[in-house]
């Protein structure tokens, strides 16, 4: 492990909890700009795999009232549904109002989490299907991350797809570990056997795949890479969550090959989720 691949846990009691803040019990930084951490879990929170919160931190006090109103954001849920803790990953933003001070946390720190969870990125939100995609640019892995750990997840689906496409291939571990991780999972192991198929691809640094997964579906070249039919609405599902531009390609990629967007309350093949990207 090099010195960015470091891992800080919990090993003292923790302390005491405000209301509304959860304490951090591990810390991973995985390069200059991405980390994960995770932290306790209200005994009252119950969500969907695939959902997000709003965490943050304390913000500066007002200078008229002296409170400090809290810096939050969505992030979705990286851990599964069933799992004790919560877990996250970020991007480190240097000037960024949150993640300039959320990437130095550390394992008994605090923060903000506001335990509403919403999104799209669910099964409820898709009709049944045999093939599940799962298409991700940068932290966008996040709630995927927890969809693959997700017991459903297999038992709704003959074979899961996720790719993952960032610019250099130190972006790709955090997504690659989760993979390796699962066939010795001890809870869903056997479930996973041999439906999930992983995709990575870099657009900047070389790589077994360079490009972006968008091109690679315009010309049929993914489908020949991992040896399965096209795309069809009688077979397929995916979910989307990435930047603003991968969002829309791919909604006209997906529906081009005759998907329809879905919702909570209105399922169908593919769905997007919003909250990222303005």
């Amino acid at each position: 492990m090099n010195e960015r691949m470091t891992m800080t846990t919990a090993t003292a009691a923790l302390p005491d909890r405000q209301p509304d803040t959860q304490t951090v019990t591990a810390v991973r930084h995985w390069t200059d700009q991405l980390f994960s951490f995770r932290v306790t879990r209200p005994a009252s929170l119950r969500f969907r795999s695939g959902e997000f919160v709003m965490i943050g931190l304390p913000g500066d006090p007002d200078p008229k009232t002296g409170r400090a109103k809290p810096l939050l954001r969505a992030y979705s849920i990286a851990s599964p549904s069933w799992d004790d803790e919560l877990e996250f990953y970020s991007i480190k933003v240097p000037d960024g109002p949150l993640t300039s001070r959320l990437q130095n946390i550390e394992v008994g720190d605090q923060i903000i989490l506001r335990p509403k969870p919403v999104g799209t990125l669910v099964h409820d939100a898709l009709l049944p299907g045999k093939r599940l995609w799962f298409f991700a640019t940068g932290t966008g892995i996040a709630p995927f991350a927890s969809l693959i750990r997700e017991p459903q997840t297999y038992e709704d689906y003959d074979q899961v797809i996720l790719t993952h496409t960032c610019r250099d291939v130190a972006d790709l571990a955090y997504g690659r570990e989760l993979v390796e991780a699962l066939e010795d999972d001890p809870l869903i192991g056997e479930l996973v056997d041999d439906k999930l198929l992983y995709y990575p691809t870099t657009t900047r640094e070389s790589s077994a795949r360079m490009g972006r997964v968008t091109d690679r579906l315009r010309s049929g070249e993914i489908f020949t890479d991992l040896g399965i039919m096209p795309i069809s609405p009688q077979t397929d599902r995916a979910m989307v969550c990435g930047s603003m531009g991968l969002n829309t390609d791919l909604k006209a990629i997906l529906e081009g090959f005759g998907l329809r967007e879905g919702a909570n309350s209105d399922p169908a093949e593919y769905v997007v989720e919003k909250a990222f990207v303005g």
